[in-house]
């Protein structure tokens, strides 16, 4: 019997990662002369998902086709961006579509090593994030993601780039989902699938989320929706839902860890990130729901269980929480989608010519306060910020920046938080 997709890719991602292969790839990638034939090369390898060197060749094709097609099926374009201005999914993918801004970049300099194994890792690491949507496909889809971010560990280890992207393969999914898609169903498969994942795996889906979501909607409210809280209630039905789903998680997992006497810093980020996830629409969890929520009564009822018995203490942990101007905290950023901050982080390496050490799920915590990253993450969100602002896109009309690092309005946020939770 001929093993599935989700297996043959696993398999043969694994020889690619684990050993001399990638770094062989990019040898052979940078004889070539100048820059941009040497990318033109890689992404050749991208686009056919075949890979060799002078002992053999690696090919990917027939799984990721099959893998792409069942995603697609189920209405997700992983590999691919959206086109808003054109209505259409990218033609190219989107680790193709940063290869050819690199080589617009390049010109004519002599290809760069460094460069080329970032671009060859982020090929990968979507590679990944695709398998990992497949994880259901399996028997038993915890282990299955247990193995994904067992080669994205592979992926990010010293036989690669040093670049990071994130750190598991809940992360994967949450990169994988994060841009428009025109059918919306599949993000309520995905949602059911999520609840009936072993614990550890929806605790680390519920953490992504709840910084992800909580950054995409003040993000939302602020500069897509003008301030306008009915409007973006009701464009964001698929977002509210696995909003609630994340506190459900963290409530749950606040509530173990609390009768466990756990008092570091796996609490501390459970609570960081609650506060993330509620900071956009307080009301909407402490008060009036949107209709998006009235089917989704498990997990609210949950959320609002973990509210009524942890509101009090959890008002004052969440203090310790605020944004500062000095230090880092998520609940500054604001963006538009997950995978643009992370697009952003890689082409910011490339035209730097030195991986961040940095994962998106770095960028989604201040925990803890003494983190000695604390001043890179600023250094890095406020060059996305500055990228962003010398790239805007045309947003009701004008033209908005889609990454902001603003501890003022981050003040802001957390201010209406605490008066909702000491109401």
């Amino acid at each position: 019997m001929s093993a599935s997709p989700f297996t043959s890719a696993c398999a043969s991602l694994e020889r690619l990662l684990a050993g001399n292969f990638r770094r062989h790839t990019v040898e052979a990638a940078a004889r070539l002369s100048p820059s941009a034939r040497s990318l033109q090369h890689l992404a050749a390898g991208m686009r056919s998902h075949r890979w060799r060197d002078a002992a053999e060749t690696i090919d990917l094709s027939e799984a990721v086709d099959a893998l792409d097609r069942a995603t697609r099926h189920e209405g997700f374009h992983v590999l691919h961006d959206w086109d808003g201005k054109a209505a259409r999914v990218t033609p190219n993918s989107i680790a193709v579509d940063v290869v050819e801004f690199t080589a617009a970049q390049a010109g004519t300099l002599a290809p760069q090593p460094a460069v080329l194994a970032v671009l060859l890792d982020y090929y990968f690491m979507y590679v990944l994030a695709l398998v990992a949507m497949r994880a259901w496909d399996t028997d038993d889809p915890g282990a299955s993601l247990d193995r994904v971010s067992g080669l994205l560990e592979l992926l990010q280890g010293a036989n690669g780039s040093g670049q990071r992207f994130a750190d598991n393969a809940e992360t994967l999914l949450l990169i994988a989902t994060s841009h428009y898609e025109p059918n919306e169903h599949g993000y309520d498969l995905l949602l059911g699938r999520g609840r009936a994942l072993p614990h550890r795996n929806r605790v680390a889906m519920a953490l992504g989320h709840a910084q992800a979501m909580g950054s995409h909607l003040r993000f939302g409210y602020e500069v897509t929706y003008g301030r306008d809280l009915t409007a973006m209630r009701e464009d964001n039905v698929a977002d509210y839902p696995w909003l609630c789903f994340a506190l459900a998680g963290l409530f749950d997992e606040y509530r173990r860890l609390r009768d466990a006497g756990d008092t570091g810093e796996s609490r501390d980020r459970v609570i960081e990130g609650i506060a993330n996830a509620l900071s956009p629409d307080p009301d909407a969890f402490l008060g009036r729901p949107p209709a998006s929520l009235n089917a989704h009564g498990v997990d609210l009822s949950r959320v609002h269980a973990g509210l009524e018995e942890f509101r009090t203490e959890l008002a004052g942990s969440i203090a310790l929480h605020r944004p500062l101007d000095r230090g880092y905290s998520p609940l500054a950023l604001f963006f538009n989608f997950s995978q643009n901050v992370l697009k952003g982080t890689v082409a910011d390496a490339v035209l730097r010519g030195a991986a961040w050490t940095l994962s998106l799920n770095d960028l989604f915590t201040g925990v803890p306060k003494t983190d000695p990253r604390a001043e890179a993450k600023l250094r890095l969100t406020r060059t996305l910020g500055a990228y962003a602002r010398a790239n805007p896109d045309t947003i009701r009309g004008r033209l908005s920046p889609v990454i902001v690092y603003d501890p003022i309005v981050g003040r802001q946020y957390f201010g209406q938080l605490m008066r909702a939770l000491r109401a």
